[in-house]
């Protein structure tokens, strides 16, 4: 029987109950990725069950420790399921054979790697390999939809119960009423004893109630809500006074 409660919670067991990085495993500290101070803070990092969010600036390491995180998971380092392999460009850094997931007794029955940047490569490896895997992404080519709607095609058609989903600033392809589905999307399997780790600087996307919001940062990483984070606070600044916002960036005054 798959076990699902976690300890009188309510929630579901999580498949990844924290991340590990041993020092033993780093050979150069002071060497990219792990010269990173938010990666040199991830040790003992928690996952929420249901969703984990890494926020921050450019650069600050999210997608870098969402990649590692995929791969050490058993994902393509490109994105897809576990069953798909290819290589486009190996561009992925040395994180994940240094990085220690801490899974518990229960395991995925499915699960995904949604890599924005590089979901036009997925699209067309499964094409490639074999037409008939369109079926399970709602038997219409992802090339013929629109980007947003290739992403929600996956969402509604491949994502299923009891799946991990790592997701890379899945909102690149998404209008903010596609953003609501995809959130409403990540719901539904929630309760469906999926587990959600998205890295993302969209405020919607990010409303998840009750989720973990990991911001990182020049600092390293902390766990903030999700009011305090900058990407929520920089956007209701501007939208509250837009046109004060646009004074000072278009202002000579350095």
């Amino acid at each position: 029987m798959r076990k699902r409660a976690a300890r009188g919670s309510g929630e579901p067991t999580p498949f990844l109950l924290r991340l590990q990085l041993p020092r033993e495993r780093v050979g150069k500290p002071d060497e990219y990725p792990f010269s990173i101070p938010a990666v040199a803070a991830i040790d003992g990092l928690a996952l929420h069950p249901r969703v984990t969010y890494l926020v921050g600036e450019n650069g600050s390491g999210k997608s870098t420790l969402l990649e590692a995180i995929a791969v050490a998971a058993g994902f393509n380092p490109e994105g897809g399921s576990v069953n798909l392999r290819f290589s486009t460009r190996s561009s992925e850094s040395s994180l994940a054979a240094a990085l220690r997931l801490v899974r518990s007794v229960r395991r995925p029955r499915t699960g995904f790697f949604l890599r924005a940047e590089s979901f036009f490569n997925v699209a067309t490896t499964l094409e490639r390999l074999d037409p008939q895997l369109l079926a399970s992404y709602g038997g219409r080519s992802l090339h013929e939809q629109s980007h947003g709607e290739s992403f929600i095609a996956l969402a509604l058609h491949r994502f299923g119960p009891d799946g991990l989903y790592v997701l890379d600033e899945p909102e690149a392809a998404l209008s903010p009423l596609r953003q609501m589905s995809m959130l409403r999307r990540m719901h539904d399997l929630a309760r469906q004893g999926c587990q959600f780790i998205v890295a993302t600087h969209a405020p919607i996307l990010l409303a998840y109630p009750d989720a973990w919001i990991y911001e990182l940062d020049e600092r390293g990483l902390r766990k903030v809500a999700y009011d305090d984070t900058a990407t929520v606070r920089i956007t209701r600044e501007f939208l509250s006074d837009r046109d004060r916002a646009l004074d000072e960036l278009f202002s000579d005054d350095p």
